[in-house]
Formats: C-alpha cells, sequence, structure tokens
C-alpha cells in the first residue's frame, strides 16, 4: 500500500506524471522493437507497441508546451551564477541553461508545422531542437566529468601536511555527491546517443540506430533519472524534523 500511494503522490505531479510517461514510451519501444526484430510472430504486437510509444512521444511534446516560463524563471534565478565556486562548472551551467531555453520555441515551432498550424519545414525546426538538446547534454556530460574529477582530488588525494582529515560526515556527502553526478553522467551519455541519432545523416552514427537500441538508451537514462528522483526525495525526508 505505501508503495502505491508513493506512485499515486508521484503522479499528481507534473514531473512525476512526465518521468513515468517517459520511462513507459521507451520501454515498449525497447520491447516493441525487440519484437519486430527478433520475433516475427509477434511483429503485430511489437507494431502496436511501437505506436503506443510514438503517441506517449507526442504527449509529452505537447505537454512541453507549457515548460518555457519554468525554464525561464530557472535561468534567470540562476543568472551568470555568481553562487558557484568554480569558474567551469558556472559557465557550462550558463550554456546549458541557455541551450535548454532555445530547445523549447525550436520544438514548438516544428510541432505546430507538423499539426499544420504554421506552414513552415517543420524537419529544420525538428533538428534545431535536437541540437540544442544534444548541446545542452554534452555540456551536462561535461559538468558531470569535471565535478568527478574535482571530487575525486579532494577525496583522494594525499593529506595535506598539518592539516586533519575530512570530517566522516563531509566526506560522506561527497560520496553522496559523487554517485548523483555519476548517475547524471550516465543518464546524459545515453540521452546523447539518441540525441545524436536524430541528427540528419551523416553526423557521426545519426539513423544508425534501430528502434529497440533507441528504446535502451532511452529506458537507461528514465529509469536512472527516476532512481535519483526517488533518491533525492528520500534524502529530503531523512533531513526533514
Amino acid at each position: 500500500m505505501a508503495s502505491l500511494s508513493g506512485l499515486a503522490s508521484a503522479l499528481e505531479s507534473y514531473r512525476g506524471r512526465d518521468r513515468l510517461i517517459r520511462v513507459l514510451g521507451y520501454c515498449c519501444q525497447l520491447v516493441g522493437g525487440v519484437l519486430v526484430e527478433q520475433c516475427p510472430t509477434r511483429s503485430e504486437v511489437g507494431t502496436r507497441l511501437l505506436v503506443v510509444s510514438t503517441q506517449l512521444s507526442h504527449c509529452r511534446t505537447i505537454l512541453r508546451l507549457f515548460d518555457d516560463l519554468s525554464m525561464f524563471v530557472y535561468t534567470k534565478q540562476y543568472g551568470l551564477g555568481a553562487q558557484e565556486e568554480d569558474t567551469f562548472v558556472r559557465w557550462v551551467s550558463v550554456l546549458g541553461n541557455l541551450a535548454d531555453q532555445l530547445y523549447y520555441p525550436c520544438e514548438h515551432v516544428a510541432w505546430a508545422a507538423d499539426a499544420r498550424v504554421l506552414h513552415v519545414d517543420s524537419s529544420r525546426w525538428w533538428t534545431l531542437s535536437t541540437a540544442f538538446w544534444a548541446l545542452s547534454l554534452l555540456l551536462g556530460v561535461a559538468r558531470s566529468l569535471w565535478m568527478l574529477l574535482k571530487l575525486r582530488q579532494r577525496l583522494w588525494s594525499p593529506t595535506v601536511p598539518f592539516t586533519s582529515p575530512l570530517p566522516r560526515g563531509k566526506r560522506r556527502a561527497m560520496e553522496a555527491q559523487m554517485q548523483s553526478e555519476a548517475l547524471s553522467l550516465l543518464s546524459n551519455l545515453a540521452d546523447l546517443a539518441n540525441a545524436v541519432h536524430w541528427l540528419p545523416r551523416g553526423v557521426l552514427w545519426a539513423g544508425r540506430f534501430p528502434p529497440w537500441l533507441v528504446g535502451l538508451m532511452g529506458t537507461i537514462s528514465s529509469i536512472l533519472s527516476m532512481y535519483q528522483a526517488a533518491r533525492a526525495g528520500g534524502q529530503a525526508e531523512a533531513t526533514t524534523p
């Protein structure tokens, strides 16, 4: 009952519903792609699952029509990242926020063109939105790699003479941050693989992934994101008096 209550509570929020729709969509694409490619007798079931995956993706696209304002507020609050101690992290985050902010209107125009609301070439706008998404993911990968390197240096470098070792509580907090950055790195890499696949042919491995591999990469990313969200929620509850 507790697990059902937790699921119902998560589904009451927009982010919770989006994470569930995302993982279901990619799981359907993974299973559907495998059935179509490897099981001819189950190809009809696989095709139906791929249709469900496509519709869930469309659902998320429409819901993102309302994400611009929240993204703008976040970008405005972060500003130039004056609160960040590390200069590299600051500017990578600023550029990532800018890429995310530009991604949304490009996707909106592409959606409107597909829906025949606007008379423009949707493929160009889909390519542009995917490029901004890929750039944001690449910056996220760079940020996580840098943070892992800095945290590793602070944790495992030889202790400076005449200085005391890190307190146990601070050491645990840094280890937890390293785990979080590692999960973010893996999630962003999985999404980046798909983002490159959706770019125009001729760009690295663009257009070469079969549906099941796209579903696998998306499922890995989605599960990691859900785990991180659940972990963050558990830590917040643990620190609440």
